[in-house]
């Protein structure tokens, strides 16, 4: 009961997308279930220390610190909405500290390889779809799903811009530059109404074989295909290219508060981590050049 009202208020109320709801729900149903295990049936009974022993579980069984941090969140947030709506009179998390995540570095394409990725593509339908794809992912930094999700009246070849929902239903407007412009043209004028034949009222932007809205699934395939065509197999993922157009930006000039907004991040945090690369890129350069280094 409390849990679908939870649920209902995610996606009303905080208007999360679909993606990050599930995560909450994933999430809160795995510590009902902990708590079932233990004889606690009403989650309005939980302790802290009950949520302590969720946490160590997870740890024991070799989850990260991300994933623990999460369903802390998740946990966190399911209180907090008990609390508002006067079911219980503390949230037990609230004095629970989330572990400490050691940050890995940030992993992205030189521009060399991104050149060798983007000439991949052939000038056949498919790849010419592949290459706007490729192309739009670099040159705007937008996330797989917004991608995927993206329909024909949200492009603006004229004036160069895509228009993206976002997380929380939060839209942003971001400029598409030249090489990728062409691309898009080709493919949405030649390559895209052979591959949609008579399906003339297909609102996707990005089809597959059948016409249909491409999947999550078919992008990482596609993705995997031309990161082992170009050499960078074990390297090329959606988050990868999407870092890249962030640390060549960075590398280029932009201010955070800029590509915050062109990334959709909610908190500028998640913008900083980005000015790491070009702090340790200067040192390199220091440490090479500097006579008393």
């Amino acid at each position: 009961m409390y849990i679908d009202g939870f649920f209902e208020y995610l996606k009303t109320e905080r208007k999360m997308s679909k993606n990050t709801l599930e995560a909450y729900k994933r999430d809160v149903i795995e510590f009902a279930e902990f708590e079932k295990s233990r004889k606690i049936t009403d989650l309005r009974e939980t302790q802290g220390t009950e949520v302590v022993a969720f946490l160590l579980q997870l740890k024991n069984d070799g989850k990260s610190a991300a994933t623990v941090n999460r369903k802390l969140a998740s946990i966190r947030a399911f209180y907090n909405y008990l609390r508002i709506n006067d079911q219980v009179t503390a949230n037990p998390t609230q004095n629970i500290r989330s572990p400490r995540i050691e940050r890995k570095a940030i992993e992205y394409l030189t521009l060399e390889e991104v050149d060798r990725l983007l000439s991949v593509p052939d000038d056949s339908l498919i790849g010419q779809r592949d290459r706007a794809m490729l192309e739009l992912l670099y040159a705007t930094g937008i996330r797989v799903t917004e991608l995927i999700e993206a329909n024909l009246e949200d492009i603006n070849l004229r004036m160069g811009f895509i228009t993206c929902a976002g997380e929380q239903s939060k839209a942003r407007i971001i400029p598409i530059g030249r090489p990728a412009r062409a691309a898009l043209e080709s493919y949405i004028y030649d390559a895209r109404p052979a591959i949609v034949k008579e399906k003339k009222d297909q609102k996707s932007l990005f089809v597959n074989y059948t016409g249909e809205r491409i999947t999550r699934q078919g992008m990482w395939k596609i993705l995997k295909e031309y990161g082992r065509r170009a050499g960078l197999e074990e390297k090329l993922t959606p988050n990868v290219l999407r870092n890249s157009f962030a640390v060549h930006m960075i590398q280029n000039g932009a201010d955070l508060k800029s590509l915050q907004e062109l990334m959709g991040h909610e908190d500028i945090s998640a913008t900083q981590i980005y000015l790491t690369v070009t702090k340790n890129r200067i040192k390199d350069v220091y440490d090479r050049t500097h006579p008393r280094a």
